[in-house]
């Protein structure tokens, strides 16, 4: 696939944003992320000397090379880059490198100094006034790219091709325009788009002109034209947004709607007449969850913006999540995984088995690398647990704290005695004692803590492994699905 088809990560109207550079003497690094072609103006200067429509460093008097890092507009697997030095001719860097790293919220660029950085394709060499291709193979998800340019010179443009994912924690269990392009939805095919790109459809802020939309050719034949959007993921839509400002004697006459799954697109919502410089809202009926919906506009002319509100499936959710997890990088996968299982065996091991594509999967991969495990790493998951009945404490995390909810909140009584049955299952075995708590009365566990006591050491490891394997199933889920 040509990774310039797909969307623009690094696209101003996404929000994403310079948040460091060493030097922007001449020109500002912000231009690198504007979405229209650069320009040339020939008798333009400033107090600092030629005006560039681009980022634009001074010359280096000694070794060193210059830098900007940008936080993307939607994280995700970058497939591409672009580095364009458009009017660049004399003052064009030597040589480029980029470097991606992922990491959640909005960090300085000196918080990210100390972030694990991964290569972002070769080192290439630039020339003046050419758009430079460089291909990326790297299955991690990104939120932050860092530009690299040695010795210095100016870039005009920066465009980071690639696939949007979201974090599904940020999206889950909330309506939301599942076309949206913030939120992983890609348009991803169209009959025409001769005057404006499809991908401006589902940029989230408001269109600007009539550039700023999708717009075909006049049809002089039978037909109409069309474009498919991929949705963030499987959902059910409820109000379709069908916006024609700035398209006044360009509109379409009509629209209609159709969605997909697994099969054949069908229709949403039937052939409907739009109106010049509007934004229209629409109630889309009931329907099966999709996947894809289909825009179909009668014959031709422009739209400005699509916005599909709905909510993803269960489905949708659980194959979101499992995006996210299969793209997270060595350093996060480790982290989310160390939270489900306090082995680093087990999460070291676990990341070494994706993608995994499916919760069955998932959890397959899980039970099976926990009974791989030997005795001191199923001793370091059981330590990473709080004692039933503490009241939080350095080691509980709030899935700890919320699976033993019940037990930490019982009669004062209750508490002593598991506080005292505890300390006797620790002397004798020598670790904390584990069971999966969700669901479970603190006279529950008290008995079964008691009843475990009798058991001989071996039995005992056995058992509490089977309890660790229910919570790690637990976990698992909470961690895919709302």
């Amino acid at each position: 696939m040509d990774f310039t088809t797909l969307p623009d990560l690094c696209d101003e109207r996404l929000g994403a944003a310079v948040v460091g550079r060493n030097d922007e003497y001449f020109a500002l690094a912000d231009n690198l992320l504007k979405p229209e072609a650069p320009i040339w103006v020939a008798d333009k200067f400033t107090k600092r000397g030629k005006w560039m429509d681009g980022w634009e460093t001074r010359r280096r008097r000694s070794p060193g090379v210059d830098w900007c890092i940008v936080r993307l507009g939607a994280p995700g697997i970058v497939r591409g880059i672009v580095v364009d030095t458009a009017h660049f001719t004399g003052n064009f860097p030597k040589e480029c490198w980029l470097e991606g790293c992922a990491n959640d919220g909005y960090p300085s660029a000196e918080e990210l100094a100390g972030a694990e950085w991964m290569p972002l394709g070769a080192k290439t060499g630039l020339s003046g006034d050419h758009k430079h291709l460089i291909n990326v193979n790297q299955p991690a998800r990104i939120t932050h790219v860092r530009l690299t340019i040695a010795p210095d010179g100016g870039i005009a443009r920066l465009h980071v091709h690639g696939e949007p994912v979201p974090d599904p924690r940020d999206i889950w269990g909330m309506p939301l325009d599942l076309a949206a392009l913030e939120h992983g939805g890609v348009v991803v095919d169209c009959s025409d788009m001769y005057f404006s790109h499809r991908h401006n459809l589902n940029q989230p802020t408001a269109p600007a002109s009539m550039a700023d939309g999708w717009e075909t050719r006049r049809r002089r034949g039978p037909g109409n034209d069309w474009v498919v959007v991929r949705l963030a993921e499987e959902g059910v839509l409820r109000i379709a947004e069908v916006d024609t400002r700035f398209f006044k004697g360009n509109a379409p006459r009509s629209f209609s709607l159709d969605g997909r799954s697994d099969g054949d697109f069908q229709e949403l919502l039937p052939e409907t007449d739009l109106r010049p410089h509007v934004r229209h809202r629409f109630r889309v009926p009931a329907h099966d969850p999709v996947t894809h919906v289909r825009l179909n506009i009668y014959p031709d002319g422009g739209i400005a913006r699509l916005r599909l509100f709905g909510s993803l499936s269960d489905r949708g959710a659980e194959s979101l999540a499992l995006r996210w997890i299969d793209s997270l990088p060595p350093g996060r996968a480790k982290e989310e995984l160390l939270a489900v299982c306090g082995s680093p065996r087990w999460a070291h091991d676990m990341m070494a088995r994706r993608p995994f594509g499916s919760m069955t999967a998932l959890r397959e991969a899980a039970a099976g690398t926990w009974d791989a495990l030997g005795r001191d790493d199923r001793l370091e998951a059981f330590g990473a647990h709080p004692r039933i009945g503490e009241r939080g404490g350095a080691r509980a995390s709030a899935w700890s704290r919320d699976e033993q909810s019940v037990s930490s909140q019982s009669a004062a009584d209750v508490l002593k005695a598991l506080e005292t049955a505890n300390n006797d299952y620790e002397k004798r075995f020598g670790y904390v004692f584990v069971i999966s708590a969700t669901g479970l009365g603190a006279d529950e566990i008290l008995r079964s803590l008691q009843a475990r006591l009798d058991n001989d050491p071996d039995a005992e490891l056995e058992a509490a492994a089977a309890e660790q394997a229910k919570i790690i199933d637990l976990r698992l889920a909470k961690l895919v699905t709302p």
